[in-house]
């Protein structure tokens, strides 16, 4: 009898670092043997001429998820899971957003019950944290973080998310010392608002205008800001969806000096320029999002970004909202770029994209591609003891792919509930035929073959990136110490 209950043979291996030839033997879930032959387990699983590589992981995603402005977003998560595993991932961390005046544990419940009975691949939770009360900062963060939830985003803007400077400095700390890493939309929310009214007072309402009022400036300017309150505490960030020049010469700037910086980019950012919102009428507003896509020399930015190792993590930012009342167009045809749902959908396509135009382009190697969708996702966020590789003893999460496969991208052909994609009619070639998780196949022959439910909640360690921090220096040390206890009283 074969000791595998799975196996995949005949295909090309691709890890982060290592690309061979070899088979895999799958055991309850789990990579049981890699070896140059083995015998065909229960379910035998042909991949010649196909790359075999870890499932990707998607850190960053809306799914399930009420915007600050009152909007649900399109997909729940099963179609996001599903949607997501066609695209070849097999993990998705997704938010639990707080809103102001919410409890955090209250808001995790929730969010459990949501995802729970649906999810058909794995998934975690970071928080979102809009309302860093006494209450959250004492013991409902610290608690949450013991538990597993490790990882934190954080709004410079928006009105009823952005924190202020100290309100950022006091979670920093608090993440510093529990072991967390906060995640950060760094955009300049006074720059923003200061354009936005003076357009729409002049009459400027189109989607178009909406990339006007984002300023590349005011994402430069808050990345370098969060980057000097990040490196007077020591503390760990990671600079979420960048797009553009200045941001990125900021943070690689930051990290040549050894802070503990890290940097993340999205789809919208590769593929989608600032001229795809002047469309006529509101259809420039399927391709908002905030940051909103730059010039073709940011594009070229994130792109040198990506391959020299700025960016440690590639992910969706998906956001989905219908191009309807419902979503991106709550006013009819009097909405304004200010009353648009942002976001674009990706989570789907952003491996195929990637793949396409990245590595069977010669931009970034595959072994750069892994990286970049899953093993560094795994690293940076505390379960690299599970995820993002493939080696024994690690979940069977894989994604086997066939590069030769070419399709022209259709919103028709995906399986998420936006109804539109912004990278309609784009041809690609490359595409994961079969994906599995934890050894069963989830997809295959461009079937779903996963239940409602049968994805599992992931509980996360301490993210790698701090473990490996620096020593802080002497003067650190010293604010630290100082911070920390009050003075002896004579």
């Amino acid at each position: 009898m074969t000791p595998f209950e799975c196996t995949v043979r005949n295909g090309t291996i691709v890890t982060a670092a290592d690309t061979y030839r070899a088979d895999i033997g799958i055991v309850d879930g789990r990579i049981a043997a890699i070896a140059p032959h083995l015998d065909p387990g229960s379910t035998d699983i042909d991949a010649t001429g196909r790359f075999v590589l870890p499932g990707g992981i998607d850190s960053h995603c809306h799914v399930e998820q009420l915007s600050s402005n009152g909007v649900m977003t399109a997909d729940d998560f099963h179609s996001a899971t599903v949607s997501a595993a066609f695209g070849g991932t097999t993990t998705i961390v997704s938010f639990a957003a707080q809103h102001r005046g919410m409890s955090l544990p209250k808001v995790v419940a929730d969010y459990h019950a949501c995802a729970g009975p649906k999810a058909v691949i794995d998934y975690a939770f970071h928080l979102i944290v809009s309302d860093p009360t006494e209450q959250a900062l004492s013991h409902d963060l610290p608690a949450l973080i013991r538990a597993g939830y490790t990882s934190f985003k954080v709004y410079m803007t928006y009105d009823m998310l952005k924190l202020d400077d100290g309100q950022m400095l006091d979670v920093l700390e608090l993440a510093g010392r529990e072991g967390a890493l906060v995640m950060v939309h760094a955009e300049n929310h006074d720059m923003i608002k200061w354009i936005a009214k003076r357009l729409l007072a002049n009459g400027h309402t189109a989607p178009k205008f909406h990339a006007v009022s984002h300023d590349p400036l005011a994402e430069s300017e808050a990345t370098h800001r969060v980057i000097q309150l990040s490196r007077l505490l020591g503390a760990p960030v990671l600079v979420v969806h960048v797009s553009g020049i200045g941001a990125v010469a900021a943070i690689r700037g930051a990290q040549s000096l050894g802070a503990p910086v890290y940097a993340e980019t999205c789809p919208q950012y590769l593929f989608l320029k600032a001229s795809d919102i002047d469309r006529p009428g509101l259809e420039g507003a399927m391709y908002c999002c905030s940051p909103p896509p730059r010039d073709e020399a940011s594009q070229e930015a994130v792109w040198q970004g990506l391959a020299d190792g700025t960016f440690q993590v590639y992910s969706s930012d998906h956001a989905p909202y219908r191009y309807d009342a419902s979503g991106k167009l709550p006013r009819g045809d009097a909405t304004t770029f200010k009353d648009m749902a942002n976001g674009v959908p990706g989570i789907e396509l952003r491996l195929p994209l990637l793949f396409s135009e990245g590595v069977l382009k010669g931009r970034i190697t595959m072994n750069r591609f892994v990286a970049l969708t899953a093993t560094n996702h795994a690293r940076m966020y505390g379960f690299a003891d599970r995820k993002g590789s493939i080696a024994v003893g690690l979940d069977a999460d894989l994604a086997i792919w066939d590069p030769t496969h070419e399709t022209t991208i259709t919103a028709a052909a995906l399986h998420d509930n936006v109804g539109y994609t912004p990278y309609e009619g784009r041809t690609i070639r490359g595409w994961p035929t079969t994906v599995l998780s934890r050894g069963r196949p989830v997809v295959a022959d461009g079937a779903l073959h996963a239940e409602r439910g049968s994805g599992r909640f992931l509980a996360r360690g301490t993210p790698a990136p701090i473990a490996e921090a620096r020593a802080p220096s002497a003067q650190l040390g010293l604010l630290r110490s100082l911070i920390a206890k009050p003075a002896a009283q004579p």
